[in-house]
């Protein structure tokens, strides 16, 4: 029979009765989240280069710097004597035989006028002998002079003649030495040093000025021992100074010695004159050994990773596969492949460098 003072209600909850509700919510949403499509991964646009095989100058790298062709040293043949004048000044350009400097020559100019009075006496004392001589043998049929006198005036007309000789030459010495009073250039060329200075007293053989041979300068570039069979005279070099300035020259010789201390050996580049390089300016060279057919790839197509150049080549359904590959030579905006690529492939030129290995691209125009 019912209770009717208490009325029946609800039966209250439990831990476990909410438990199962938690269970079946958390349930119906991961069945609703599984029936969600998962979305495409996205495709990288990308721009594509096709592998080409063209004709390119091989070139091997060097340094060096620019020295002077032949650098003259000039200073007097004669010493003890005073400057006069310096008639050049350090850049002239000079012809040869030009005068360059001049010494006091009032001294040897006397001793030059005493030598010619020399060679005047000299030659009247050989007139004398010589006519001695003469009348002397003349009159031999006669029997005036014995043969003794006879061979007393031959000697001495000998001894006269090698007196005027040796009166000449001592001329020619004083005359000469005049003339080295003025120094002169023995090229044309240009002044690049000068250590003369008016009143100062000129020593033999000391350095006053030094000439730039015909304007001629040539670099000098250090190449390793390896690679010295490359070269070869004639073949053409492109240099670039540290400013920015591009020099053209040609190989002129190889050298046929390696430097112990190094293991390098030099090249010597004649550069074209009129150029604006100066001896003693650091140039990089590129000398063209070879010329020869190469796979080219846009230099934006290349990777460096770990140590290593990679390329991404293009696979069936724009995929990429990561390439490792040796580079070579660089040309212009494109860079020489020596392995690892075949003409006719395409390669990732553009976004490589966010690609990995197997990745989804799309290959848009250059231009989008």
């Amino acid at each position: 029979m019912t209770n009717r003072l208490f009325p029946s209600t609800p039966r209250p909850c439990g831990a476990a009765c909410l438990l199962s509700a938690a269970l079946l919510v958390i349930g119906a949403a991961t069945t609703a989240h599984a029936a969600e499509p998962k979305p495409a991964p996205v495709a990288l646009a990308v721009n594509a280069a096709v592998v080409t095989t063209e004709r390119v100058a091989r070139t091997l790298p060097v340094t060096g710097s620019i020295q002077a062709w032949q650098e003259i040293i000039i200073g007097p043949e004669v010493g003890g004597y005073r400057v006069d004048s310096v008639l050049v000044e350090v850049g002239d350009r000079v012809k040869r035989d030009q005068e360059l400097v001049r010494l006091s020559s009032s001294m040897l100019e006397a001793e030059a006028a005493a030598r010619r009075a020399a060679v005047k006496q000299a030659e009247a004392q050989q007139a004398n002998a010589d006519a001695a001589l003469r009348r002397a043998e003349m009159l031999a049929s006669t029997n005036v002079f014995s043969q003794a006198d006879l061979d007393r005036l031959r000697s001495e007309q000998l001894t006269a003649q090698g007196r005027v000789e040796a009166t000449r030459a001592d001329l020619n010495l004083a005359e000469l030495r005049v003339r080295y009073t003025r120094v002169k250039a023995p090229y044309d060329g240009v002044i690049t040093a000068r250590t003369v200075n008016v009143g100062q007293i000129a020593q033999s053989g000391g350095e006053m000025l030094r000439l730039l041979r015909d304007g001629r300068v040539e670099w000098r570039g250090e190449v390793p021992e390896a690679r010295l069979k490359e070269l070869k005279a004639g073949q053409v070099a492109k240099l670039t100074t540290a400013d920015g300035t591009e020099l053209t020259g040609k190989v002129r010789v190889v050298a046929p010695t390696v430097s112990s201390s190094n293991r390098m050996g030099l090249v010597y580049v004649d550069i074209v004159p009129g150029s604006p390089a100066r001896p003693g300016m650091f140039a990089r060279g590129m000398v063209e050994t070879s010329v020869a057919d190469a796979n080219l790839v846009p230099l934006s197509s290349l990777v460096s990773q770990d140590g290593y150049n990679y390329v991404f080549v293009l696979q069936a359904g724009d995929k990429v596969e990561r390439r490792r590959v040796a580079t070579g030579s660089i040309h212009g905006d494109a860079i020489e492949i020596t392995e690892g690529l075949k003409a006719g492939e395409r390669v990732v030129a553009k976004g490589a460098a966010f690609l990995k290995n197997g990745d989804q691209v799309k290959v848009v125009a250059a231009g989008a």
